[in-house]
């Protein structure tokens, strides 16, 4: 039997799901991630391809940049779009609830969430499997932006990748999972930057705090690995690019915090 031309809302949202978390390059024919999802769906690779590539007409860092995916789409993929923008928590976790599903796997573990400290069941459980997933949700998306390479250090080891938020977590719940409130940094600079020794400003240059430069100048050049990017431009992603404004507020807040 054939699949219908048109795309339920479930395959908009596996789709969507999918393009939020492979590089904006490798949409394309030959990516087995694609080839999975349309296998899943019983459609073509062709066509589910194309679909991811409707969805990047729709990020507005890729608009930015001048590069608009595929000309055309169709309503479903705004609705989810919009969707997204107006509840990310509940769209984020019922995306990879649907995938995980298709895959005959629990969410937990196709969203890679270690769920051995959790309670056995209950109310409290299915509130920590939802957090726990949106934060993974968040992850892949910023991590696979950048494709997995911090954007100062260019470092590409993804155990030692974190997608760290320009505002936080618990300062701004709308923002949350936008991947644009986001930067793909390696463990030790993401500590800088929640601990607001480092910040970036809104033309996308590294600063660091006067405590990390003086650490350069110590007997051991304690900050070395931070100085050497001082005044650098960070390595911007092909989609979900820092929101200058959201990047600012974080600098705000490091500099009152640091007296700069």
């Amino acid at each position: 039997m054939n699949r219908p031309a048109n795309w339920s809302r479930e395959e908009h949202i596996l789709a969507f799901n999918l393009y939020s978390q492979i590089p904006f390059g490798t949409i394309h024919i030959h990516n087995p991630q694609i080839q999975r999802l349309a296998k899943l769906l019983g459609r073509s690779v062709g066509s589910v391809s194309y679909k991811l590539a409707n969805f990047a007409r729709l990020d507005p860092a890729l608009l930015a940049r001048g590069i608009r995916g595929a000309t055309h789409g169709a309503e479903g993929e705004e609705e989810i779009w919009r969707e997204f923008a107006n509840d990310a928590e509940s769209l984020a976790f019922e995306s990879q609830r649907l995938m995980a599903q298709r895959l005959g796997e629990a969410v937990t573990d196709y969203s890679e969430v270690d769920a051995r400290d959790l309670p056995k069941a209950g109310l409290e459980r299915e509130a920590i499997v939802r957090l726990r997933v949106n934060q993974s949700f968040f992850r892949r998306r910023v991590l696979s932006a950048y494709s997995n390479r911090c954007c100062i250090r260019g470092l590409a080891v993804p155990a030692l990748l974190t997608a760290s938020h320009s505002v936080p977590w618990a300062t701004d719940a709308a923002n949350r999972l936008n991947p644009r409130n986001g930067l793909c940094l390696n463990t030790l600079h993401d500590r800088a930057f929640d601990r607001g020794l480092l910040w970036v400003d809104d033309d996308f240059v590294v600063h660091l705090s006067a405590k990390l430069r003086s650490g350069c100048m110590g007997e051991f050049g304690d900050a070395q690995w931070f100085c050497e990017f001082e005044g650098q431009l960070l390595r911007l992603p092909k989609k979900f690019g820092p929101d200058p404004t959201l990047l600012s507020l974080h600098a705000l807040a490091a500099r009152r915090a640091n007296g700069n």
